[in-house]
């Protein structure tokens, strides 16, 4: 079966899967392409509350597909448009969808793995789940969009242990270092990414994605005066007015 990204929506739930058998879903150039496309057609759907973004078979992913490398990494061009076009065109893709996005991870979650993790706003991981990005022993950095990503999200010492070190952790030590917000048994990690999509979707959506613009500009480093001057246009909407109705009538609210 080829490499690829597959995606499916149910109830308001979309679920991204990163497909790649015999490679722990190492991400091939194509696969790349892929989840920018996905990711723009999640983006036109006004009706998706949820993403929740999972490999097949077991792991996350195990990096990028090495088997493709001596076709571009060896030339400059080339391989600067690898990362700065296709890489980081699927990750700011993942990065730019205005619903929340939970990370269902398993097994190995290695070098791309662990920079798509780090696109997602909650991160459930099982208890034998790997995390790391040994590139140091392939002879190559990490890209710096991609650097600046993973830092940004694990911390710079875990990014220098990793990065420096090639140091691979485990889900205990990340969930105790703030990138992982839960760890459970191998066994039960698909149903509380599931128990908690579905909670999700449950909540108000034009606030779900107001507050992935703020976040979003937070995380940049841009700060959020250029998200003012429409901050409170939400003051009439239904959607406001149906949470504080709700809430003064003492009935769940419907969203």
């Amino acid at each position: 079966m080829a490499a690829c990204v597959r995606w499916r929506t149910d109830g308001g739930i979309a679920r991204i899967a990163l497909s790649n058998p015999g490679k722990f879903n190492a991400m091939s150039c194509a696969m790349w392409h892929e989840l920018r496309q996905v990711c723009e057609a999640l983006a036109q759907r006004q009706d998706l509350r949820v993403v929740v973004v999972a490999g097949e078979g077991g792991h996350f992913c195990a990096g990028g597909d090495i088997a493709e490398y001596g076709a571009f990494r060896f030339d400059t061009d080339s391989l600067r448009d690898f990362h700065e076009n296709l890489v980081w065109g699927g990750l700011s893709a993942l990065l730019a969808l205005e619903l929340p996005l939970v990370a269902q991870i398993e097994g190995n979650c290695m070098g791309a793995g662990v920079e798509i993790a780090s696109c997602c706003d909650i991160r459930v991981a099982g208890q034998s789940a790997r995390f790391g990005a040994p590139i140091a022993k392939l002879g190559f950095p990490m890209a710096p969009r991609e650097a600046e990503l993973v830092a940004r999200e694990l911390g710079l010492a875990t990014a220098r242990q990793m990065l420096l070190e090639a140091a691979v952790l485990d889900a205990p030590t990340l969930l105790a270092r703030g990138f992982l917000h839960t760890v459970l048994p191998d066994a039960d990690v698909c149903a509380e990414v599931h128990r908690r999509a579905q909670h999700m979707a449950q909540l108000a959506p034009q606030a779900a994605r107001q507050n992935k613009q703020t976040l979003r500009a937070l995380a940049s480093g841009l700060g959020v005066a250029a998200l003012l001057p429409s901050a409170y246009d939400y003051a009439d909407s239904a959607e406001h007015r149906e949470g504080i109705g709700a809430f003064l009538a003492k009935r769940p609210p419907r969203f």
